[in-house]
């Protein structure tokens, strides 16, 4: 059974607030002393040790003023130094990369001035090391983590999780990419070295001074934070400067709330190899992706068709469709733009251009078969005729919740508790503001998070009222995938299948859009012993 070190004291911190990085204010949040997150054996000899450390900087993105960040950086204290990779000129995290069944050790120093935790989105890992708010360290302060590597090859990445402060502190550059890999996938002979490229997307908002700025208004909150500048891995019109060879494109929405349909602006196709969960079965063909926040696509990009000279531009497509079924303010929203430099519904959102700068040879032969999929069996689930049901909706006080209740640090409601070894069915319903909400204002989709586990969608189910904006975004899903993340949209029904293993104790389940979770949609499940 994994445990943690006992908590020197309590103590309370002040933590900027919603509206920090506009306007300076405050509130008064809980923080606690913590030190290490359990490992996963008593005598914890890691293969790979780093240290961690979110501290604040600046950074130029725009021309002129450089712009004041937080952002992590890294160092390898034991293992291969190739495990971290720092990118250049940007205020995005190192790149992690770790193998499967490593034991890994990493030293998280808080040098910002709120408390954080680090949360590994996406990671099988014991709930000591999953970045549980309650687990928040104060400025000055350090966390290690200790976990063995489970996971399937893949993309993953890691933020902080802080409660009631995610939004702000992912927004001023928190965030960072995690690599697992094996055999398994090196036997593949996929793009590697410089044709794996990192693709974050993050839309942001600047002042004339070139500086940051952030929720001003409780609107703004509910709705979920919307830049006016796309940028790409840390950068505003991004270029790939590439080879008529073949590409791994790691695509993560990073954004807080905004939603992508990306597509290629000639029309061809994108070839899905990984989501997640990690590699798929079979590479998928989709004419566009559609990305929630915090949902990942790994796409093989063959540009041996080019000659040099040529330029690729990757777009998000507009969404037909919105503005009738979600209300005007959701049109200009999540997921079409409603700032100055971002196109209003109808017009393709620049994402980045790809540069073909040289002729090249690839010896790359994409792959048929990729790694096997294993998924929980539909046999064994112990209430196929009575899931749980989870509904996100917003209450009459103009309150997100999650079955009408908001979080609360340490609360578990009887239908939040499971065992362990068991296979559950769980139901997501959005039922959105309805149409008397501020006119439909508030019918707004819900990036599902769940975490702990990754899980299987085995069914989509819309109201059909909202037929329209599914009809617009569906040939962009992969569903026969392992999940951690999906698109609840207005009017759906979504039943996915999970499998608790491994671990007892708390972990999370909440929206994505960052500010809505800030709100409290957000609540704890727990697994019980069998």
């Amino acid at each position: 059974m994994n445990s943690i070190k006992k908590i020197k004291r309590r103590t309370f911190v002040k933590t900027a607030g919603l509206g920090a990085l506009a306007t300076g204010g405050m509130l008064t949040f809980c923080g606690r002393e913590n030190s290490r997150a359990a490992g996963t054996e008593p005598d914890f000899s890691p293969d790979l040790e780093l240290n961690l450390t979110a501290k604040p900087g600046r950074v130029q993105i725009l021309n002129g003023a450089e712009t004041a960040v937080w952002h992590y950086s890294g160092q390898v204290v034991k293992g291969d130094d190739s495990a971290l990779l720092n990118l250049p000129d940007t205020y995005l995290g190192p790149i992690i990369k770790v193998r499967r069944g490593q034991k890994v050790r990493i030293n998280f120093r808080n040098q910002v001035d709120q408390v954080s935790i680090v949360h590994w989105h996406g990671l099988h890992v014991p709930p000591e090391a999953d970045g549980h708010p309650r687990y928040v360290i104060e400025p000055g302060k350090e966390y290690v983590y200790e976990f063995k590597v489970m996971d399937r090859p893949g993309t993953y990445w890691f933020h902080p999780h802080p409660h009631r402060i995610t939004g702000p502190q992912v927004y001023r550059g928190l965030a960072g990419m995690f690599l697992v890999t094996d055999e398994e996938e090196e036997q593949l002979n996929l793009p590697s070295g410089d044709h794996d490229v990192p693709i974050v997307i993050q839309d942001r908002l600047f002042n004339q001074d070139n500086q940051l700025v952030y929720i001003q208004n409780r609107m703004q909150q509910m709705l979920g934070f919307l830049g006016d500048t796309v940028l790409v891995n840390g950068k505003p019109g991004y270029t790939l400067n590439a080879d008529t060879g073949i590409y791994r494109l790691r695509i993560l929405n990073g954004s807080n709330s905004r939603i992508y349909k990306l597509a290629w602006r000639d029309g061809q196709p994108m070839t899905v190899i990984g989501t997640d969960g990690g590699l798929l079965e079979k590479p998928v063909v989709r004419p566009y992706l559609t990305l929630g926040p915090a949902e990942r696509f790994d796409v093989i990009a063959d540009f041996s068709n080019h000659k040099p000279g040529d330029k690729l531009e990757m777009i998000s497509l507009p969404i037909p469709g919105v503005d009738a079924s979600m209300g005007g303010m959701m049109g200009r929203g999540m997921m079409g733009g409603m700032n100055r430099n971002v196109p209003e519904n109808g017009a393709p959102l620049d994402i980045m251009t790809v540069n073909i700068r040289q002729q090249t040879d690839s010896s790359f032969q994409r792959p048929s078969e990729l790694l096997r999929l294993e998924y929980p069996s539909l046999q064994n689930a112990i209430n196929s005729d009575n899931p749980r049901r989870f509904e996100f909706a917003m209450t009459g006080h103009m309150q997100w919740t999650i079955n009408g209740k908001t979080f609360e640090m340490t609360d578990v409601a009887g239908y939040e508790k499971v065992k362990l070894g068991t296979t559950e069915f769980w139901e997501f319903i959005n039922t959105g503001g309805g149409m008397g909400m501020m006119g439909g204002m508030m019918n707004l989709p819900h990036p599902v998070h769940i975490h702990g586990l990754q899980f299987r969608i085995t069914d989509r189910r819309m109201h059909p009222r909202f037929a329209a904006t599914w009809e617009a975004l569906k040939d962009g899903v992969i569903d026969d995938s392992r999940k951690d993340s999906f698109l609840l949209l207005p009017g759906a029904r979504v039943r996915v299948l999970l499998r608790f293993e491994d671990f007892t104790g708390l972990y999370l389940y909440h929206c994505h859009n960052l500010e809505h979770e800030d709100m409290g949609m957000m609540r704890n499940y727990k697994i019980e012993p069998a």
